[in-house]
């Protein structure tokens, strides 16, 4: 391994930072963000420090679900643009070197995709083994619906032929036959599309509902073209897309139990997903700062699968969904709930939050501080939703899903600074009371030296100097405090110890943090303080309430030199 090798595996240590076209910036007054405002941000992103642009879906859509149920994966929504307006983002964005990555949807489309349109015609017509069907009257599974508010059979009876089609989202998003070779030949066929155009990748949505709708006929033998193993379809799609491009990247949205992770990385091979979302590692974080207690997320990056060196986990405090706290037990789920969303109108689906984090921790500047920089710590690469750099709040009266996804707050000007619209035409109305654009807005912030947008952009820089952080492991620091997690990332000659306070009383942490006398300098301090261990490599590090350290190891003699 080399320091160049950072390039060759550029999302091993890039941060993510994910857009919503729409609630972005609107550049023609019409109330929607646009493409055209899109390319005027890029400089932003690039000034706070962003290396990968993730876009949401941005495809031609009837808008039911934000975008996620697609009617043409070759287009792009006439509202945000032209694919020549989606092409000078891409080009834009690499010119200030910062990636692209987009959303696709391979697990269904829309009701209305020709597709589906043709498919629902008779049980001969040509599309319809591009869906799952069946004829026979399917059993209760309303346990398994995604939105139990909303749905609760994961199967739709349509009146043309009056047979049930399968719909493991909404019955107005048919799930996809990806047993159908047609169906994966069509899939490859678009990620060459978007690749031809530029892009560097996809976060592809919703991973382990296609892969086990191959799995439904694997073993039938009347469908001896089926992979007899699921996984082979992502194998397939991986060595497809580094064909055309040796280094794009597949981010799977993978929320299964951490037995079944190392699959979807494609094993000990590693030739399956690059990267996948560590959304066990998200739940755990909230538990471990409902209780003030860091084993809870020790224990959930202690348990990962180990990987190979090509694959990543993607860390997060945020995304654009629901909060999902799926994974932890009842009562674990009950703690996150008393402590970050206690009311009812804060709660989703019974399992996640419908929040933003500076809400969830009441505006307190030192805890969003040490958990963002908590985050840009673990062994991962960090990635952010819109708003987060300046401590964006929620819309609790928009429903569902839709109350994160409110317009990019630029300024404290009218509609934000989003939109010269008037606010009744907006796409969604911008968050408002104490999180409103008054208080928290671009433009203020980064103006100001004491700002969260000033700190993240430090962050992200200081980052970007530690290598160890996406290539190393995790390596705990043991030490008898529950409310502190020390660890240290080493990776080639290179290492890095941080120290994070979970709690709000100040404490003094005894750390061994070598073996010999080494010096520490800050990364995150400007000028660098320099301490030593003793001769044993130990070091009493004192931490404020919520405090927290990032530690540069030197040897002795580099320490003295600096």
């Amino acid at each position: 391994m080399k320091i160049t090798d950072t390039s060759d595996l550029w999302w091993k240590t890039a941060v993510i930072y994910c857009v919503d076209i729409e609630t972005f910036y609107d550049s023609d007054g019409d109330g929607t963000g646009d493409l055209t405002g899109l390319a005027k941000r890029i400089d932003y992103l690039a000034e706070l420090g962003v290396t990968c642009l993730w876009l949401m879906p941005f495809y031609p859509t009837p808008g039911r679900d934000d975008g996620y149920d697609v009617t043409d994966f070759y287009g792009v929504d006439p509202r945000f643009g032209s694919l020549g307006q989606l092409v000078d983002v891409v080009r834009t964005a690499h010119d200030r070197g910062i990636r692209v990555i987009v959303d696709v949807v391979i697990n269904h489309t829309s009701d209305q995709h020709p597709w589906f349109k043709s498919a629902r015609r008779s049980t001969t017509a040509k599309f319809r083994d591009w869906y799952v069907w069946r004829s026979d009257t399917p059993p209760d599974t309303s346990d398994q619906v995604v939105f139990p508010d909303k749905e609760d059979s994961i199967w739709a009876k349509d009146p043309k032929t009056g047979e049930w089609y399968l719909h493991h989202f909404y019955h107005y998003q048919p799930d996809l036959n990806t047993a159908n070779k047609a169906v994966r030949d069509e899939v490859a066929r678009i990620l060459g599309f978007w690749l031809q155009l530029g892009v560097d990748g996809f976060r592809v949505d919703a991973v382990p509902f296609f892969v086990e709708d191959v799995e439904s006929q694997g073993d039938d033998p009347g469908h001896p073209e089926v992979p007899a193993n699921p996984h082979d379809h992502l194998k397939d799609l991986r060595a497809f897309v580094n064909r055309r491009t040796g280094d794009a990247v597949l981010l799977g949205e993978v929320n299964v139990p951490h037995a079944q992770q190392k699959e979807y990385f494609g094993g000990d091979a590693g030739d399956e997903l690059h990267m996948m979302f560590d959304f066990i590692a998200m739940q755990s974080f909230y538990l471990s700062m409902a209780r003030q207690d860091a084993r809870p997320l020790v224990r959930a990056l202690k348990d990962r699968p180990p990987t190979h060196t090509a694959s990543q986990w993607a860390t997060f405090l945020r995304n654009h969904d629901e909060l999902t706290l799926d994974k932890l037990s009842d009562a674990e789920r009950q703690e996150v709930f008393a402590a970050f969303g206690p009311d009812p109108s804060m709660q989703l689906y019974g399992r996640g939050l419908k929040r933003r984090l500076p809400p969830m921790l009441d505006g307190d500047p030192r805890r969003i501080r040490m958990a963002y920089s908590l985050l840009f710590s673990l062994p991962g690469t960090p990635t952010i939703f819109y708003g987060e750099e300046i401590g964006m709040g929620e819309d609790l009266e928009a429903e569902g899903r839709m109350a994160v996804r409110t317009p990019m707050q630029w300024s404290s000007g009218r509609n934000a600074g989003f939109s010269s619209a008037r606010p009744s035409r907006l796409v969604r109305r911008v968050t408002p009371d104490g999180y409103g654009p008054d208080h928290v807005n671009v433009a203020d912030q980064r103006r100001d030296p004491d700002s969260l947008w000033t700190f993240m952009h430090r962050l992200i820089q200081a980052y970007r100097t530690c290598p160890e952080l996406g290539w190393g492991g995790l390596e705990e620091i043991e030490q008898p405090l529950p409310q502190v997690f020390a660890h240290r990332a080493t990776w080639e000659d290179g290492a890095v110890v941080t120290v994070h306070n979970l709690s709000g009383d100040a404490v003094t942490v005894d750390l061994q943090v070598d073996d010999h006398r080494v010096g520490l300098s800050d990364v995150l301090e400007d000028g660098g303080t320099l301490i030593q261990t003793d001769d044993r490599g130990r070091l009493e590090l004192p931490l404020d309430g919520y405090g927290y350290r990032w530690l540069r190891v030197l040897p002795l003699g580099e320490a003295a030199k600096s």
